[in-house]
């Protein structure tokens, strides 16, 4: 609608605004002329009243004055002279345009004019007498009196119908009402030209407003004015290129802090001070879907009720709370501290840290501490109870004494396996490893590798057998290898019951070698097969009764291929045997040399 807009609203303003003034001045106007047309009657119809009254009292010639008061009315003016009240004269016009003697002798105040009182009055004819239309309606009548000789009272009125006054006012309030109607229209062209030149570049502010709202911060409004309207554009471009710079700067510090919360291995929930959530990161949201997938969220709230319990306590009492929670068998600690504008607290700031792999090696370093003390206290008990012997000489014969010395130096050599894995271990854990590097045929390395566990197996009527696929070199650490496939087949024999079969395949393929070791064992259970790299672990101490381990060997196994940026896993149904995967690469093909 363009009442509603500027232009409307301005254009209609001064519209009212001009025609208000316009009727006023019409008002006053036309009133001015009435009554100026009237004053200008009366006073001529007083002069000619004056006149005739003048004339007749100075010529004796009454008819000569007569004539000659005639002359002196125009055509709209009527005169009646009174020598007496019962002698009177009508002015030489048609009998039925004037107003008859009685009028003048029965009217109060008309009467007055012949006791010598001159009188101007406007009466208003009695429809009783027969006049013309140009007499109808009110009449202005001027009367005089009229001095002839002393024994006579006469007068002298002249009268004009306003008829003809009303129509001259007529006429002027036709070409004021003209002139009024020609200046409204004027003034319509002329407001709305100058609105829509004033509301032209507020358009233009308004349109780039709108761009502006839409995002589009590049947008100018053009300059054609140098007056508050082209100040005023000159304000709104500038605050569009702040406006942007602004946009801009909060745009880079949001995405900043978007960059700093995504890139942190802390979980981070924002809350407001109604406990909802405002901002958090890919941590903590893996942190909400374990609490999700664990408990549900049937209490209908967004955080676990511990968590809630804690805000609560951090924005009443003012200070730190800190949580630990497990969920899905992984452990978090949660740190919430307050958080403060300049005169309150507007809500508070979680931290949360998956604290499963420090839980996992404070319990591995336990189970170490552990499983240590068990390994070394059955040979040192075995070695101080055997050396008592030999002290106290429990052992009467030589032969004994042997038996018992025998024994001591088993367990010693067991006890010095134990700490050398332990040390190689350690080291290779703490990345002191270091690998020499040569060429090897992995055709000659296998058939090394069977050969010198052939005799063992055949002790047990054990199948070892090898199949290499391709002839190639592949650059390893040669006696590191042989160490692993060592401690493999070694297992691999000590595991698989008489009669049985080991294999050992070898594969030559792109960038590497692919070696498995497959025995027909009695495998391993399901449940034990993630723990089977880890020290100290057995799967079934029974296991070890013939020839016993330290728990270490898979351990560095794995810490020597890793060592080789290879990879190695195992596979295995119980009764049905077990096989271990490797693949080490070529020095070449790795990301980087040891």
């Amino acid at each position: 609608m363009i009442w509603r807009s500027v232009v409307g609203k301005l254009w209609l303003t001064v519209l009212l605004l001009v025609s208000f003034v316009l009727f006023v001045l019409t008002i006053l106007l036309l009133e001015f002329f009435e009554n100026y047309h009237v004053q200008e009657a009366e006073k001529d119809l007083t002069q000619a009243a004056s006149k005739i009254s003048l004339i007749l009292e100075q010529h004796e010639d009454m008819e000569q004055s007569k004539s000659i008061a005639w002359e002196l009315v125009d055509d709209v003016s009527r005169v009646v002279i009174f020598t007496d009240k019962g002698e009177y004269a009508h002015s030489p016009t048609s009998q039925i345009d004037h107003l008859p003697a009685e009028f003048f002798l029965n009217d109060p105040d008309l009467s007055l004019v012949f006791e010598d009182q001159p009188i101007v009055t406007k009466k208003t004819y009695l429809p009783d007498f027969q006049i013309t239309d140009e007499m109808q309606g009110e009449v202005m009548i001027v009367g005089i009196p009229l001095h002839i000789n002393e024994d006579k009272d006469g007068a002298v009125f002249v009268y004009q119908s306003l008829l003809a006054i009303k129509e001259t006012t007529k006429q002027t309030t036709k070409l004021i009402l003209l002139a009024a109607g020609f200046a409204i229209f004027l003034t319509t062209i002329f407001a709305f030209f100058l609105s829509t030149r004033i509301t032209a570049p507020l358009r233009n502010m308004r349109e780039a407003a709108f761009e502006v709202a839409r995002g589009k911060f590049d947008t100018k409004v053009p300059i054609l004015t140098s007056d508050e309207i082209g100040e005023l554009g000159m304000a709104f471009n500038q605050m569009g290129r702040q406006l942007k710079f602004n946009i801009n700067a909060l745009n880079q510090e949001k995405e900043h802090l978007a960059n700093i919360l995504s890139s942190m291995a802390d979980g981070v929930i924002t809350l407001n001070r109604d406990g909802t959530i405002l901002v958090t990161n890919p941590p903590a949201e893996k942190f909400l879907q374990a609490w999700y997938y664990q408990e549900g969220n049937a209490s209908g709230e967004d955080l676990p009720g511990e968590v809630v319990e804690m805000f609560q306590r951090a924005v009443s009492v003012e200070k730190e709370q800190s949580i630990e929670l497990t969920y899905q068998g992984r452990t978090w600690v949660i740190v919430m501290s307050p958080l403060y504008t300049q005169t309150h607290i507007r809500g508070a700031v979680a931290v949360i840290r998956d604290m499963t792999e420090e839980r996992r090696l404070d319990k591995l370093r336990k189970d170490f501490i552990a499983n240590v003390s068990h390994e070394l206290r059955t040979p040192i008990s075995m070695l101080q109870g055997y050396s008592e012997a030999i002290v106290d000489d429990i052992a009467g014969t030589d032969e004994e004494k042997k038996e018992l010395a025998s024994v001591i130096y088993d367990e010693s050599l067991r006890m010095g396996r134990l700490v050398n894995d332990l040390l190689d271990l350690a080291r290779m854990e703490a990345g002191h490893i270091s690998l020499n590097y040569e060429n090897a045929n992995i055709v000659a390395f296998v058939e090394k590798i069977t050969r010198k566990f052939q005799g063992l197996a055949k002790e047990k009527s054990i199948v070892l057998q090898s199949r290499v696929e391709g002839d190639g070199d592949i650059q390893m650490d040669v006696d590191r290898m042989e160490q692993v496939m060592t401690n493999l087949v070694d297992n691999a024999i000590r595991h698989t019951a008489d009669d049985g079969t080991i294999t050992i395949h070898a594969k030559l393929i792109n960038n590497g070698v692919k070696i498995d070791v497959k025995d027909s064992g009695h495998g391993i259970p399901e449940e034990d097969l993630p723990f089977v790299f880890e020290r100290f672990y057995k799967a079934d101490k029974a296991r070890t009764r013939g020839r016993a381990g330290t728990g270490l060997g898979l351990a560095i196994v794995k810490n020597i291929i890793e060592a080789h940026r290879g990879t190695i896993s195992v596979h295995s149904k119980e009764n049905e045997g077990t096989t271990f995967s490797m693949y080490i690469p070529q020095k070449h093909a790795q990301n980087g040399d040891v």
